[in-house]
């Protein structure tokens, strides 16, 4: 991926060396964090209260750093892309949203959170919330590592800021409450399927635009979204894949919605509520 030496973006808050997560210390808890995303268990009780207190600042490494400019650039590539993008396609204006990052454990608007949740956005204060620690952990533990495979789940992120911005977000949100546990399921697969979409159209229009990709980035990106499908992540559990409890899609979904994304570059082609799935 074409990123060095690109604009950075304004937009992202650095909190990764505001203090030491507490407890079992930063390795321990990243082998936690790992178990617990990997094999799909949500392992977040285990690291609640963790780095709420803070035991002095955190001097960052010098591949912390460089991750911190690899996303800042793709920041500023989204905001590059949706500002005009969104105007034209849905008579919006965009509004760039702030990139969180973290170590360990955050607050948000949405309450307060871990690393074994993965990146996640937050529509009450439109932030996106990622730890960079689980580019290594895609790498290392999932099979799906590469510049462009981490692009893609910052691009996803956004993707739902782009859903916020919409009103699908508030929508989808308000609906799933009042919703049967599979039927809220479904819900939840249509909206993350949506922005693995609005990932490829980012993708898309980046390429044409910065000349963003080189050879093999989109089969990073690929592998990243195959990787990240509930089947997969059950199956790598010793679990029968069960779709009924899907919330983000299988790996196959995943794939094929950001390549529709990717091939058209509208929106209007990312209708997963209306595709058959729900």
């Amino acid at each position: 991926m074409q990123w060095r030496g690109r604009r950075g973006s304004s937009n992202v808050e650095d909190r990764r060396g505001m203090g030491r997560a507490g407890g079992i210390g930063i390795a321990g808890t990243l082998v936690v964090l790992g178990v617990g995303y990997f094999f799909g268990i949500d392992v977040s009780p285990l690291v609640q209260g963790m780095g709420q207190e803070p035991q002095g600042e955190v001097e960052l490494t010098e591949r912390d750093e460089e991750w911190g400019q690899f996303v800042s650039v793709v920041l500023a590539d989204t905001e590059e892309i949706w500002q005009p993008v969104l105007q034209d396609q849905a008579g919006l204006a965009y509004q760039d949203p702030t990139l969180v990052l973290f170590r360990g454990v955050v607050q948000s608007a949405c309450g307060g959170a871990s690393s074994a949740m993965g990146p996640f956005y937050c529509p009450g204060d439109q932030r996106v919330y990622l730890d960079t620690d689980f580019f290594d952990m895609m790498a290392e533990r999932m099979g799906a590592g590469g510049d462009f495979a981490a692009a893609y789940v910052i691009a996803h992120e956004v993707g739902h800021h782009v859903q916020n911005l919409t009103g699908v977000l508030g929508e989808v949100n308000a609906a799933r409450g009042s919703l049967p546990e599979a039927e809220a399921n479904l819900v939840s697969v249509a909206t993350e399927l949506q922005a693995d979409c609005y990932a490829g159209i980012w993708a898309r229009h980046a390429q044409e635009r910065f000349g963003t990709l080189d050879v093999g980035d989109l089969d990073e990106a690929m592998r990243a979204a195959a990787a990240v499908g509930d089947d997969v992540i059950q199956a790598n559990a010793g679990r029968t894949p069960v779709p009924d409890s899907f919330t983000h899609g299988s790996g196959a979904q995943r794939q094929e919605w950001l390549m529709r994304g990717f091939d058209s570059g509208d929106m209007r082609e990312c209708d997963t509520f209306g595709a058959g799935i729900l």
